[in-house]
């Protein structure tokens, strides 16, 4: 694949974990990258840590739920480095609620961070990926929700399936323009908080990966890399697993 020189990337949630993942391997590759993130600090502080060649990386404090700061932060890259190629609209979150105990606030709180966050950081950048006629998008969405289920998890579940809804319309909506849409769906991924569950549960779940290892987030960085590629041109609306095989064995093996 040709080297991403000359693109710009806009990440969201990209002050830690996935979205730093993904931030540092297109700016490894060559792309100008915004990381956004609602910790503004730590966005600044990631970007500092990808700018070694003179200022190819910038954190800025956004919030993927308010309209006027996905217009300004589609803006801010347009200004800096005057196009969008590249959207890794990657910021969400994901607490454990059990389902007796999940309310409609809290449900419709982290609807409107996954799902809507998606929505509007898509549309900031349309006007200017359809003025260049070209665009990749990349949703991070999750194995959990689209192809697999866990308890405490409906909401987020929800959330993940409802985005690739999104993914595939949108898809139709923009491909006259030379924009694609496609989707990356992690599964157990070393983040921060990750040693938190608890030496048990981070067993079982190790044992349930035929690769014998956790993703870490620069995985999922290569296979956005690799969707965000002008050779993927012709690949739009689909879903790209990234789990160590975690979804392929039959119950019982």
């Amino acid at each position: 694949m040709e080297s991403l020189h000359g693109r710009v990337a806009i990440v969201t949630g990209a002050a830690r974990g996935i979205g730093l993942g993904i931030a540092g391997v297109l700016r490894a590759e060559g792309a100008d990258v915004l990381l956004a993130d609602l910790d503004g600090d730590a966005a600044r502080a990631a970007a500092a840590g990808l700018t070694g060649d003179g200022g190819r990386a910038l954190g800025v404090q956004a919030d993927v739920t308010a309209e006027q700061d996905m217009q300004r932060l589609a803006g801010d890259a347009v200004q800096r480095w005057g196009r969008i190629d590249i959207l890794a609209a990657n910021a969400g979150v994901y607490p454990h609620i059990p389902l007796r105990e999940l309310t409609v606030a809290a449900f419709d709180a982290i609807m409107t961070i996954n799902v809507r966050g998606a929505l509007l950081a898509i549309q900031a950048c349309l006007p200017q990926m359809t003025e260049q006629h070209y665009g990749r998008i990349v949703l991070t969405s999750s194995i959990t929700g689209s192809l697999v289920g866990q308890p405490g998890y409906a909401h987020y579940g929800a959330t993940k399936a409802a985005m690739l809804g999104l993914m595939r319309s949108a898809a139709l909506e923009v491909a006259a323009a030379g924009i694609t849409i496609n989707a990356v769906l992690p599964g157990n991924i070393k983040t921060p908080g990750f040693d938190d569950l608890g030496p048990e549960h981070t067993r079982r779940m190790l044992a349930a990966i035929p690769l014998g290892r956790f993703g870490e987030p620069a995985d999922v960085g290569w296979a956005v890399r690799a969707l965000a590629a002008r050779e993927s041109g012709y690949i739009t609306g689909q879903t790209l697993v990234i789990d160590g095989g975690q979804v392929l064995p039959e119950s019982g093996q």
